[in-house]
């Protein structure tokens, strides 16, 4: 089955989020016992739809493929964005309804909310990830000091989460970023050190709509600028951002995940783009439910 027949539209999201909203108590109190497994089947409960972010990631192919390996032919996966599923997922939590999400982390979410993984036994989403930070060809000649920085550059989950978690709670991107750097300015040295200022380079960086490369993003061009780089963001999803990176309109990424979520396109460029260093390890995606669906552990659960 293809990704186009197990994906719907955004305009579902938007009417499923309404459609919690609306719930009242009795039906709360109904959800509940489908939620924990003592009322009806969970597919039932969720009429089979899992909420997804954006059409074009490799993490909404990698649920499409998923739905067709485990059988799970009743289900559908609902694509949106990130905002959208998180506002689904708090719509859903806030009165502890059956809710099952497409999942990353490192992610505020996690944070935020209590979640679990679904056991994923055949590794459709792999059994972890990377982050690479990926520049065009020529980076290296053309701005090696930024370079040099990119090839030092790792840092883990918890970083990341710190960041997150300030932007999620209202702090602007760049200040939660600057309060990172300012608490962190060891680890930053490791990236910095003997590396020459530079006098205006340009240089632009571009990253896939997701909370994780927001973080990652800001707080890269902090650094960049404090040498003298003159930095542009840009938000695209992540087909154009590889496409950029590929035909040089852009310069560099730190958001392709791999093996898995971005191999479609990493192959599709092969040849086209220089994989300069891993930033961060231990990385997952999966699907996620809330932790009181205690009877829903494994993707396997969902053929019930």
């Amino acid at each position: 089955m293809t990704l186009y027949k197990k994906i719907t539209g955004l305009g579902i999201v938007t009417l499923l989020a309404l459609g919690l909203a609306a719930c009242g108590s009795e039906e709360t109190k109904n959800n509940h016992a489908e939620a924990t497994g003592t009322n009806t089947s969970v597919g039932k409960s969720l009429d089979h739809t899992i909420v997804g972010i954006d059409p074009g990631s490799g993490h909404m192919e990698a649920t499409a493929k998923a739905l067709d390996e485990y059988e799970l032919t009743d289900w559908n996966v609902i694509s949106g964005s990130g905002a959208s599923m998180t506002a689904a997922l708090k719509r859903a939590y806030d009165k502890e309804e059956p809710i099952i999400i497409t999942a990353w982390s490192p992610h505020w979410k996690f944070s935020t909310f209590d979640l679990k993984y679904l056991d994923d036994p055949k590794l459709i989403y792999g059994d972890s990830e990377e982050i690479h930070s990926v520049g065009r060809l020529g980076l290296k000649e053309d701005l090696p000091e930024a370079y040099a920085i990119f090839q030092r550059f790792k840092w883990n989950i918890d970083d990341m989460s710190e960041i997150m978690v300030a932007i999620e709670d209202g702090t602007e991107p760049d200040v939660a970023a600057q309060n990172w750097i300012d608490n962190n300015q060891d680890k930053v040295a490791e990236w910095t050190d003997g590396i020459s200022n530079v006098d205006g380079d340009q240089i632009k960086l571009v990253y896939a709509p997701w909370d994780s490369e927001l973080a990652s993003h800001n707080m890269m061009k902090l650094v960049l600028e404090d040498i003298g780089y003159d930095v542009t963001l840009s938000v695209v999803e992540p087909g154009p951002m590889f496409s950029a990176i590929a035909d040089g309109s852009a310069d560099a990424t730190f958001a392709a995940w791999l093996p898995i979520t971005h191999k479609t396109y990493v192959d599709k460029f092969e040849g086209k783009l220089d994989d300069i260093a891993v930033n961060m390890v231990d990385v997952k995606q999966g699907l996620a439910v809330p932790t009181y669906m205690k009877d829903v552990n494994s993707i396997e659960d969902l053929k019930n």
